[in-house]
């Protein structure tokens, strides 16, 4: 890169330093599908599953496809885990982090509570209650995390279920991340 600004503190920084700032912010927000598409393949590999991380992923949404849902819902069930690939201990939240601005409220919900709801299924083996995520019984979006992890993620890891590729899916992320990202602030 041969344009730089000129300023080491923010404070400052002219309008055409943040404009350049503003150029190449763009560029990078423009390969954000490739970005993700190579995150995903990076879960391609040995897992203690009988399946690997990618095609859990891609098993959830070709459960959410073949079960009617919208693309938004269908992307988000392919990438309700990316989490994994930054930070395990907190998941959904990234994954929640990443979507945010080009999701809806109710999907965003969704994915950033999946990793609590999915205790449902296991927390028990480990001394935990596993009716935690009964702490939002009375949130609008209860009912439809309980049924993203009943109908699509807790059943995603059969080695013999028919999954769809990585590349029937590229699509719809290229064109989740095409849409104008509401702001952050």
């Amino acid at each position: 890169m041969t344009d730089r600004v000129t300023f080491t503190a923010m404070e400052h920084g002219t309008r055409e330093e943040y404009d350049l700032i503003s150029a190449h912010d763009a560029a990078n927000a423009a390969s954000l599908p490739d970005r993700v598409l190579d995150w995903l393949r990076s879960m391609d590999g040995d897992s203690p599953y009988r399946i690997s991380r990618l095609e859990h992923l891609l098993q959830t949404a070709t459960r959410a496809e073949r079960d009617g849902a919208d693309d938004e819902t269908i992307v988000c069930a392919l990438l309700h885990d990316i989490g994994d690939v930054l930070a395990p201990a907190n998941h959904s939240q990234v994954a929640a982090a990443l979507l945010a601005p080009f999701v809806g409220e109710k999907n965003h919900w969704i994915v950033k509570h999946h990793g609590l709801f999915q205790g449902y299924y296991w927390f028990h083996h480990y001394g935990l209650d596993r009716d935690a995520r009964d702490s939002f019984k009375d949130h609008e979006y209860y009912d439809a995390c309980v049924d993203f992890c009943a109908r699509w993620d807790q059943v995603s890891f059969d080695p013999d279920y028919d999954t769809l590729p990585l590349e029937h899916f590229e699509p719809l992320v290229r064109a989740l991340f095409a849409r104008e990202p509401r702001p952050f602030f």
